[in-house]
């Protein structure tokens, strides 16, 4: 009852302020949340080795790590983001903004599939060189799934007032439990193989252009499951709202607050009856790492924006400036490392942690390679940031 109490005054809140030009301020606590999250990103994708400490692991199925919290948060903030051009929006044709909005999909998913096609060939028998086959491709992603989730959230926020966001939201969520619950196999819906995001992307997709990471063909980022990822998009959007609007007050701070806790407390005891599970990107997960979202950026707010303790936040916004760019410059990066073989058999990253990282101890060693990483992209995003190249999409 205090989270739909919070939900409405929120809603009410919003529906005042909608049509007010958006302030051309950016809020740094924002820019901070966004590049904290794509630091972390960088570090828990690319580990030197096999040796990685728990926290910077995945949850093997049900359950919850700090690293299941990365890719939830991008998408909110594509929604914080989402809420400094509705202002601009509101000034355009609908033409145009459609435009833009389909555009700006079609880009991120193109960049997403051309990064798991990349190096476009591989290595067959003699040494000779064949073009990787589109048949065996994985069609869906990370970049694709924020592309699509965008998408619809953006299509949702631009046609409805935020109260029917809200709502459509909220049924989304309570929708695709249902759905899970009801279309998998028994005695358990929810196991890899069993459920009916996966029988969804077999039929449409294919095993060939699925996720074999798992040691089947399972796709963590399919068709089902990233239809509650545009809620975190969404819930994204209305805080960046409220912040904007409410931020830099002791009572839009206590809300935000109440509000984060509220989710995390739903989302918890949901666990009960559908799991916790980033994999198939369950409801409770969705509302879980929102709430946890709206506590770690009412603590950046407080920090920057209360206690005016800036310093600190520069190493962040470099990265925050040029999210998608950095985010493909380390994934691509990797992917050449993979190809570069120093001895035979042994690739770049395998050597460097072999030769140099290890040194400092198996499971340390293979998280210096991976701040090392971050390091080496965050030194790009800096000379961009000097040179004023920012990357739009």
């Amino acid at each position: 009852m205090v989270l739909v109490s919070e939900l409405g005054a929120l809603d009410r809140f919003l529906k005042t302020r909608l049509m007010t030009v958006v302030p051309k301020q950016r809020f740094l606590a924002l820019d901070v949340f966004r590049g904290m999250t794509i630091c972390f990103m960088i570090i828990v994708n690319n580990t030197g080795s096999k040796f990685t400490y728990a926290p910077l692991e995945h949850a093997h199925w049900n359950g919850f790590t700090p690293t299941d919290l990365v890719f939830p948060s991008f998408l909110f903030a594509v929604g914080n983001a989402m809420s400094f051009v509705m202002g601009k929006w509101n000034l355009m044709s609908q033409s145009q903004v459609m435009g833009k909005i389909f555009k700006r999909t079609f880009i991120i998913f193109l960049c997403g599939f051309l990064m798991y096609w990349f190096p476009f060939y591989e290595t067959g028998s003699a040494h000779q060189f064949i073009f990787s086959p589109l048949s065996h491709t994985r069609i869906f992603g990370v970049l694709q799934r924020i592309a699509l989730a965008y998408c619809f959230a953006s299509l949702l926020i631009y046609y409805f007032k935020p109260g029917t966001v809200i709502s459509v939201s909220i049924s989304i969520l309570l929708l695709y439990w249902g759905i899970m619950l009801i279309g998998g196999d028994p005695p358990d819906p929810l196991s890899m193989t069993g459920n009916l995001g996966y029988k969804i992307d077999m039929w449409i997709l294919g095993p060939n252009h699925m996720y074999h990471g798992e040691g089947v063909a399972f796709d963590p980022e399919g068709i089902l499951s990233t239809l509650p990822a545009i809620v975190n998009v969404t819930f994204g959007y209305l805080v960046g709202k409220f912040i904007q609007e409410k931020g830099k007050t002791f009572e839009g701070l206590a809300k935000l607050l109440l509000i984060g806790f509220s989710l995390m407390a739903i989302g918890y005891f949901w666990d009960l009856s559908f799991p916790i599970n980033k994999k198939l990107w369950t409801s409770s997960f969705v509302l879980y790492t929102v709430g946890i979202d709206c506590v770690i950026i009412s603590a950046i707010i407080y920090i920057v924006d209360f206690l005016g303790r800036t310093k600190w936040t520069w190493f962040f916004t470099i990265l925050g400036k040029n999210p998608l760019f950095i985010y493909l410059l380390s994934e691509v990066g990797a992917t050449i490392m993979d190809m570069i073989h120093p001895e035979p058999g042994v690739n770049l990253v395998h050597w460097s942690y072999q030769h140099i990282y290890r040194h400092a101890g198996l499971y340390f060693g293979s998280f210096l390679f991976a701040v090392s990483w971050m390091l080496i992209c965050w030194i790009v995003g800096y000379y961009m940031d000097k040179k004023k190249i920012y990357v739009r999409v």
